[in-house]
């Protein structure tokens, strides 16, 4: 399956509003109903290569990078759009994948099941955060009737 994405454009922009979360400080809602499937949007933002990432000291408290499978990294907190509000959740309604390969990957960001008009939109991050840290370091507060209680990856 071939999928044309702009990191500018997005298949449905027009379908994620940004405001307030009652699950953590700014999320992002779908504006009316969206189909299973439907693309919602492109995941924006400055790309760093792996060199980048490895050298950078990131800010631990509000971060909006997601990784990419060659190493890089994009920081949607440069340069990012409405899909970096998507909030952590551990039964998610959005999917992320990346598509495209080297300098043209993207993450695109799908709709899991069909979605109502004002229902927020998460994702399950599944952070990876390349050591032994606790789970407690990144705690989830998704409200979810299994929450794993963590951002990070199942183990």
């Amino acid at each position: 399956m071939s999928i044309s994405v702009s990191p500018t454009s997005g298949a449905a922009a027009d379908a994620i509003e940004v405001r307030d979360s009652q699950v953590h400080g700014l999320g992002a809602f779908a504006t009316h109903d969206v189909a299973r499937g439907t693309i919602l949007g492109v995941y924006a933002g400055r790309r760093h290569t792996a060199n980048e990432v490895a050298a950078r000291d990131w800010d631990h408290a509000l971060t909006y990078v997601f990784g990419l499978s060659d190493g890089s990294v994009i920081d949607a907190s440069d340069g990012g759009n409405a899909t970096r509000h998507l909030n952590h959740s551990c039964k998610p309604n959005c999917v992320a994948y990346e598509v495209g390969e080297g300098a043209d990957a993207a993450i695109v960001i799908e709709a899991k099941r069909r979605l109502r008009a004002g229902e927020e939109l998460f994702l399950d991050y599944q952070l990876d955060v390349g050591d032994d840290r606790a789970a407690a370091d990144y705690p989830c507060h998704c409200g979810a009737p299994r929450c794993r209680g963590t951002l990070l990856a199942k183990t």
